[in-house]
Order: C-alpha cells, then sequence, then structure tokens
C-alpha cells in the first residue's frame, strides 16, 4: 500500500486523533469558524434573486427588460365590487355610489396612486353584477404588503355602509400580507419545534441530558455557520427564503445524524470494555470515516440541484450542499475534542426512568435480532415479499400528475382572499393574472409598432385566447409597452395555458413579429407556471443521471465492490420509488387524504418530484454507508458473510432508528403546515425516511446481501486500478496497535 492511499484510508482517524490531542485548539477553531462565518456573512448582507433571473426563457427576457429599463412595477390592487343575490347592478345609483366611495376611501390613506373607477376603465362584467376599482400602491413592490393595512381597512369601511354588495381586496400587496399573516408564524413555529422535538427523541435514544444535547449543539452550530457562509456565497449565487427553509431541515437531519452516529459508536466501545482513549479512537476510524464517505455523496447528490438551471433549485442545492459540509467536518474535528473533554461526563444528567431497553450487553437491538434471525433463515421469501411491498407502494406514481398549484388548491378555503381570487376570475376571466407582452421597439411610436399593437389588441380576442379588454400601457421614454391579456381560462391552468399558447404561437407571429426591430416575450402567472415547467422538465433527466452515476462512483470507490455499488442505487431508486406512489395515493388519488387534510388537491405540485429524488437519495445514503460499512467492518474481522450481514444490521439498526425517527419527526412538522405545496414535501419525506430505514435497511438490504454472499464484495480485475477509498481499521486494529500521525509517530489520545 502507498503513502498516499494510506492517508487517504486514515483521513477520519487522523482527524479524529488530532481532535482528541489538542482538544481546546479544536474546540477553539470551531467556535471562531462558527463567529467568523456569522460575521462575514452578516457584514456581506444576504444577495436575493431578482425577479429576472428567477427563470430562462420568455419570461426571463420580459424581466430583463423592464429591469433595464428602469422601469419599476408597483403592487397593483383591485376592490371587486359585487352585486350579493338580487342587488344593484352596476348602472344602478346605489352601486355608482358605492364605487365613488371605494375611490374615495382608497385615495384618503395616501397610500396608494393611480385610483381608476370602471366606468372609465370599462372593467364591468358582462352581466352587469361585477366591477373593478384598480390602483397601485406606492413605495416598493416588494414591500408593498407592510403597507397595505390602511388600505384593506379603509376598503373594510365601505363594506361595512353597503351590506347589498359585496366589496372585497386582492392584489399582490393584499395577498403578500395575508399569506404573511396566515402562514408566516406557522413556518417559525415549524422551524423552531423541530429542534425541541429532535433534542427529546435524542434525551429517549441515549438517557442522559449531556449526551442528547452533543448532536443538537452540532447542528445548530453547524446551521448558524452556514447561514453566515450563504451570505457571502449569495454575492456569487443569489440565495431565497426557500432555500434558507431547506438548509435548516437538511442541517439538522444531517447535523444530528452524524453526531448521533459517532457518539453511539464511542459509547458502545467503552460498554463493551474498552478505555476511553482506544473507545474514541475506534469510533474515529469507523464511524468518523464513514460521516466522511456519506457526507460527501449527500454533497454530490445536492449538487444535482445546480444542473436545473433554476434559480430556485440552484439556491437549495447550494445551500444543503454547504450545510452538510460544514456538519461532515465538525463531526469528524470538533466533535471527538468534546468527546475527550467530557469523558464518563457525556453520561451527565441521567434520567432515571428512561432506561436502555431492547439492547443486548452487546449493543446489538434485540427487536432487530428477531427480525433479522427470520430474514437471513428465508432470504428469498424476504426479498420477494419487501420488494412487492414497495412496488406496490410505489404503483400509484405511474400515473402521477404534476402542475403548479392554483390558490384555492394551495390553501383551500381558509382564507377569505382564496374566495375572492375565485370570484374575481369568475366574473372576469384571467382578469386576476393576465398574461403581459412586453414589447420592445426602437420607437415603440412608430407608425407600423402602433399599428401592429392595434392588430395584436384586436386578434388576441379574435383569436379566442382573451375575451378582453386589452389593455395598453406605452413607456414612451424607453420605447416600451406593456400589453395586459386576460387570459380565457383564468384559474384552470390547462385552459388559460392553451390561451397563452395562441398569443406566443398564433397571434404573436402575426402580428408584432411582422416589425423588424421589436421584441415581445410574452409573461405572467400563466407564462412563469410554463416556462418553470419546461424549464423544469428539461432538468429531469441530467440531474438524475448526475446523482445516479456520481453516487455510484463513490460507492465503488468507498466499498471497493461493484455489487454494494449497485445495490445501493437500487435500493436508493425502491425507496424514492415508494415516496413518489405516497405522494400521488394521498394529494392525487385523495387515499387518505382526510388525515393530512389534503382533500381535493389532486395534484402533485411540479418541482417536488425532482427535488424529494435529490433529497432523498442523499438522506438514504446516510444510512447504507453506516449499515454496509459495518457489515464491511465484520467481515474484514473474519466473519462469514452472513454473521457479518447479521451483526452490522443489529448493531446499527438502533442508532439507524433513532436518526430516523428524528428526521420523521423533524418533516412531519412540515407535513402539519396549512399550505398544500410544504405538506406534500413533509409528508413525502417523512413516509420515505421512515420506508427506508425499516423496510428497506431492516430486511431489504440484509436480505439481498445474504442471497449474494460472497458476490457482495465482487470487484472485477480491471476495476483494480480505480482510486482505493476504503478503510481497514478494524476495533481490533485500532485497539491492538497505537495509530500513527501524518509523521508515523505514535497518536497519544
Amino acid at each position: 500500500m502507498g503513502n498516499g492511499e494510506a492517508r487517504v484510508r486514515g483521513l477520519a482517524a487522523r482527524a479524529g486523533g488530532w481532535s482528541a490531542r489538542h482538544r481546546w485548539a479544536a474546540v477553539g477553531i470551531w467556535v471562531l469558524f462558527v463567529v467568523l462565518a456569522t460575521g462575514l456573512g452578516s457584514a456581506a448582507g444576504r444577495v436575493d434573486v431578482k425577479d429576472s433571473d428567477q427563470l430562462k426563457g420568455e419570461t426571463h427576457t420580459a424581466a430583463k427588460i423592464i429591469e433595464d429599463a428602469g422601469i419599476d412595477e408597483p403592487a397593483g390592487e383591485t376592490v371587486l365590487i359585487q352585486a350579493r343575490g338580487s342587488g344593484p347592478k352596476a348602472t344602478d345609483a346605489e352601486f355608482r355610489d358605492a364605487v365613488t366611495d371605494v375611490v374615495r376611501a382608497v385615495e384618503g390613506t395616501g397610500r396608494v396612486t393611480h385610483v381608476t373607477s370602471p366606468y372609465d376603465t370599462k372593467t364591468i362584467s358582462k352581466d352587469g353584477r361585477s366591477a373593478l376599482v384598480q390602483f397601485d400602491m406606492r413605495g416598493e413592490p416588494d414591500t408593498a404588503g407592510e403597507r397595505v393595512e390602511p388600505v384593506l381597512k379603509a376598503v373594510e369601511g365601505v363594506q361595512e355602509d353597503h351590506g347589498s354588495l359585496r366589496i372585497e381586496e386582492i392584489g399582490g400587496a393584499s395577498m403578500m400580507k395575508t399569506f404573511a399573516d396566515a402562514f408566516g408564524d406557522d413556518f417559525k413555529k415549524a422551524e423552531y419545534s423541530a429542534v425541541p422535538v429532535a433534542f427529546g427523541i435524542l434525551l429517549i435514544a441515549f438517557g442522559a441530558l449531556v449526551a442528547a444535547l452533543l448532536p443538537v449543539a452540532l447542528a445548530l452550530t453547524a446551521i448558524m455557520a452556514t447561514m453566515g457562509l450563504m451570505g457571502v456565497v449569495s454575492h456569487a449565487v443569489p440565495m431565497t427564503d426557500a432555500a434558507n427553509s431547506v438548509m435548516l431541515l437538511v442541517g439538522l437531519a444531517v447535523g444530528v445524524d452524524y453526531c448521533l452516529f459517532y457518539l453511539r459508536r464511542e459509547r458502545e466501545e467503552r460498554a463493551a470494555g474498552r478505555d476511553a482513549q482506544t473507545a474514541l479512537r475506534i469510533a474515529a476510524a469507523t464511524s468518523g470515516r464513514a460521516i466522511v464517505v456519506s457526507g460527501v455523496t449527500v454533497c454530490v447528490a445536492m449538487a444535482g440541484m445546480l444542473f436545473t438551471g433554476l434559480a430556485e433549485f440552484e439556491a437549495m442545492g447550494l445551500a444543503s450542499l454547504i450545510v452538510v459540509a460544514v456538519a461532515m467536518v465538525g463531526s469528524v474535528t470538533v466533535l471527538p475534542a468534546l468527546l475527550s473533554l467530557l469523558g464518563e461526563r457525556v453520561e451527565k444528567g441521567r434520567i432515571p426512568f428512561l432506561r436502555r431497553r431492547g439492547k443486548g450487553g452487546n449493543g446489538e437491538s434485540r427487536f432487530w435480532t428477531v427480525v433479522l434471525r427470520r430474514v437471513l433463515a428465508k432470504p428469498v421469501v424476504s426479498v420477494a415479499v419487501a420488494t412487492g411491498a414497495l412496488l406496490a407502494i410505489a404503483a400509484p406514481a405511474v400515473g402521477m400528475k404534476t402542475q403548479n398549484l392554483t390558490l384555492d388548491q394551495e390553501f383551500g378555503d381558509s382564507l377569505p382572499i382564496v374566495q375572492t381570487y375565485n370570484r374575481l376570475n369568475e366574473a372576469f376571466p384571467g382578469g386576476s393574472d393576465p398574461a403581459q407582452v412586453v414589447v420592445k421597439a426602437d420607437d415603440i411610436n412608430a407608425p407600423e409598432v402602433r399599428s401592429a399593437l392595434a392588430d395584436f389588441r384586436e386578434r388576441a380576442v379574435g383569436s379566442g385566447a382573451s375575451r378582453g379588454p386589452v389593455e395598453i400601457e406605452l413607456h414612451d421614454a424607453q420605447n416600451l409597452a406593456v400589453v395586459s391579456v386576460p387570459l380565457v381560462g383564468g384559474s384552470d391552468l390547462d385552459k388559460a395555458g392553451a390561451s397563452l399558447d395562441k398569443l406566443r404561437d398564433d397571434v404573436r407571429p402575426a402580428t408584432l413579429g411582422k416589425v423588424d426591430g421589436v421584441e415581445a416575450p410574452i409573461t405572467g402567472q400563466v407564462a412563469g407556471s410554463k416556462d418553470f415547467n419546461d424549464q423544469l422538465a428539461g432538468a429531469v433527466v441530467p440531474v438524475f443521471a448526475f446523482v445516479v452515476v456520481f453516487a455510484f462512483a463513490l460507492m465503488l470507490l468507498s466499498f471497493r465492490s461493484l455489487t454494494v455499488a449497485l445495490t445501493s442505487i437500487v435500493l436508493n431508486l425502491l425507496s424514492v420509488g415508494a415516496a413518489y406512489g405516497i405522494l400521488v395515493a394521498v394529494f392525487q388519488h385523495g387515499w387518505g387524504a382526510s388525515l393530512v387534510g389534503a382533500e381535493g388537491v389532486g395534484a402533485i405540485i411540479t418541482w417536488l418530484p425532482l427535488f424529494l429524488f435529490v433529497i432523498l437519495f442523499g438522506l438514504s445514503m446516510d444510512y447504507h454507508v453506516f449499515v454496509v460499512s459495518r457489515i464491511r467492518e465484520a467481515r474484514l474481522r473474519g466473519m462469514a458473510t452472513k454473521d457479518a450481514i447479521r451483526h452490522g444490521v443489529v448493531t446499527t439498526a438502533g442508532v439507524v432508528t433513532s436518526a430516523a425517527v428524528i428526521m420523521v419527526a423533524v418533516f412531519a412538522i412540515f407535513g402539519t403546515l396549512s399550505m398544500q405545496s410544504m405538506k406534500q414535501m413533509g409528508v413525502g419525506l417523512a413516509a420515505a425516511v421512515l420506508i427506508d430505514a425499516t423496510i428497506i435497511r431492516g430486511v431489504l438490504l440484509p436480505a439481498v446481501m445474504a442471497l449474494l454472499g460472497e458476490r457482495n464484495w465482487y470487484l472485477p480485475k480491471w476495476l483494480n486500478r480505480l482510486p482505493d477509498l476504503t478503510h481497514d481499521e478494524t476495533p481490533q486494529a485500532v485497539a491492538g496497535g497505537a495509530a500513527r500521525d501524518d509523521e508515523g509517530e505514535p497518536v497519544k489520545v
């Protein structure tokens, strides 16, 4: 074995040894790193993704034209005035008085501009029972939700004076405020409750206060450091609030998991009679190395999101990658130092009534010992039953329907503004979310351009894509025009999408497309959804291929077994497939939907399948690496393959179960949120982790490995030239001889 190989093999062991020998230095460096990262992030500030960078395609082009022209699009608001029952029509005096009162009331707040009456803009429904007062909020559109409350109260005051009419406000600012009020605290509670939930489970798992605090402390410091690093990195790759939430979820999950695996191994070795120094060396050489392999694999999976080309996914992928890397480094450096400092005091704060149950004296789980005895006795039956069950669970995924959820699908009838949105779309199809054509020309007032604009307006209605009114807003100084086109189909995204296609493929080429030097990208909510879906669909194959190929390569190099690498990929794909099946069954078909408050959704949100694949593939590798590492370790000690499988699974089952319970509990919290997209994410992640830690790792993996026997360690001769990233540190090897540092000197722990 060459010196380079020895260095690779002993990476985690050497890091743990150095940390234990220089424990105060290791702790100090970690604290300094966290403080510096947090300080740098605070000083640098976070750069968020701009609207023009959210998507590619026409939506991006339109936003860039508006941005380059220096036009600030204000937050638009609309007041729907609608007759109740047989109430007055728009031509009646009472209706006109209500319109006048609304205009006067909103203008009186001093917070609005460009107030228009429906009698001037002709925004009166065909049946004459509904009309729209429209205006813009003053100030920055991004913060309009913070200033809209006086306007909402003014409109509510007019409603009180006109009982025969329905007078309701809706728009960018009011929706922003409503959602922030309804779900802002919801998110915060979910994020804040995740930590105490994780701590409570760890307390039960360890039965000691100090031991339970260590994983939480490591995860929280890793998250703090990552938040700072995100601020610095955001100047190159802009971040989003969604990236922050995903980072918290992933950081807590892997941070706790890594520390849990390391700490459990150290305690197990001490319980087996090793002295504290030897136990720590063994934990560093075995669990520490598994953490490195797992961490790198998870980072590779998260990096898959960078291939989507979608700013939201890129931000989530990079934030997740950073927090996993930070947690991995912390686990193999500062954790050994803390364990060395604490020694037996890690057992301080024992909870009297929390006795360690279900464990044999050798750290093996009694429950999984019984399960494994039956699985290994009949591996063919076990594989058939487990695979059949997983395929049955995954079966509904074949008919998966993905779409961007409409407002009523996302929030149901829990918010009054959703009902207002539906009423507005019914009275003015497409009026609440019109398509916008951003027309850029050398001279926007040139006769041929003005003629093309007029022709576009006429053909948009004539083609059946819109029922009008089609409004044109000119920006002479910038040689721009913004054409608003209410789409036929309204809130029905399929029908509205067909109307959008008519505008893009038929109406535009026949009108604006015939004028030289004119750009006319079409944007808006429906266009944004279509462009997002198209780009996401194009990213699926590259992302899947990248994640699978690199995960396979890492497994191959880390275990030097073609069989282990192949089975890891197949088992992970089964786990992801089962998660898809559960999502479709619950949220699309409605099986058991009432249990999670998901009635009537009927679809999976577009971005979730790809997001789940990346996250689950990474997190599933955690368990796979730890279980297979323990099996391989036992095999190196001379055990027969079947005995090594039994030993590896039952000795890791307890810690894997504890880790899985924490993940399931944290993800399930997000499954209780009111937003269906967050509910789907939480349920999908929780179900997949539960399946992975039980059926996959507890039944299918050992059964498959038992059937393969010695073929588990098969590596073709032509692959022998590959770099060797395996390790040969068994507990006996580590305990029997002193570890050596880089200079070959004995390590004193």
